[in-house]
């Protein structure tokens, strides 16, 4: 594959640059199997609509034909089970939690991962945070009936933010 040079010119970031290495959703760490694709998750309804709505030239048109998107505010009612299951950005950053290559936080990872981008010891990062995120599919599985949506929703919206379908759990 050949190289993709992108640059990026949103509000969080200004020519900010990055190298795609890697054929689009291929060649992932053998430990990172995420059950939903960017595109999927923008669909269903994730980080209440917000996010990524300053971010379309980056990704694929159709990521964004079906989204679920609110360019004003933060909406849980856009996302798939209508909680709010996500701390505000500053909460993020208090906590170390933010790359400054990804100033937005997994999600932005997760989908120039995606598209390609390999940045090495960043990347087993957050492949270990998103495995970390078991703990809550543990908890669904331990205190829900199978296929009860009603049951631990905000939870269940929490692990859709982390690419695992929590619909089918």
């Amino acid at each position: 594959m050949k190289n993709i040079i992108v640059v990026v010119n949103d509000k969080m970031q200004k020519r900010y640059r990055y190298i795609r290495t890697e054929p689009v959703g291929k060649n992932f760490d053998p430990e990172f199997k995420p059950e939903l694709t960017p595109k999927q998750m923008l669909a269903l309804g994730v980080f209440g609509g917000k996010y990524m709505t300053d971010c379309r030239k980056e990704f694929p048109a159709d990521w964004f034909k079906k989204a679920k998107l609110c360019s004003e505010r933060h909406d849980p009612k856009l996302n798939y089970f209508g909680v709010n299951a996500s701390k505000p950005l500053w909460y993020w950053k208090r906590k170390g939690w933010i790359y400054p290559d990804d100033p937005r936080g997994w999600f932005q990872w997760y989908c120039r991962y995606y598209m390609g981008r390999r940045l090495g010891e960043e990347d087993r990062r957050q492949v270990a945070r998103w495995k970390a995120i078991r703990r809550h599919i543990a908890q669904i599985y331990k205190h829900c009936r199978a296929g009860d949506l009603e049951c631990r929703p905000r939870q269940r919206q929490a692990v859709l933010h982390w690419a695992y379908d929590s619909r089918l759990m």
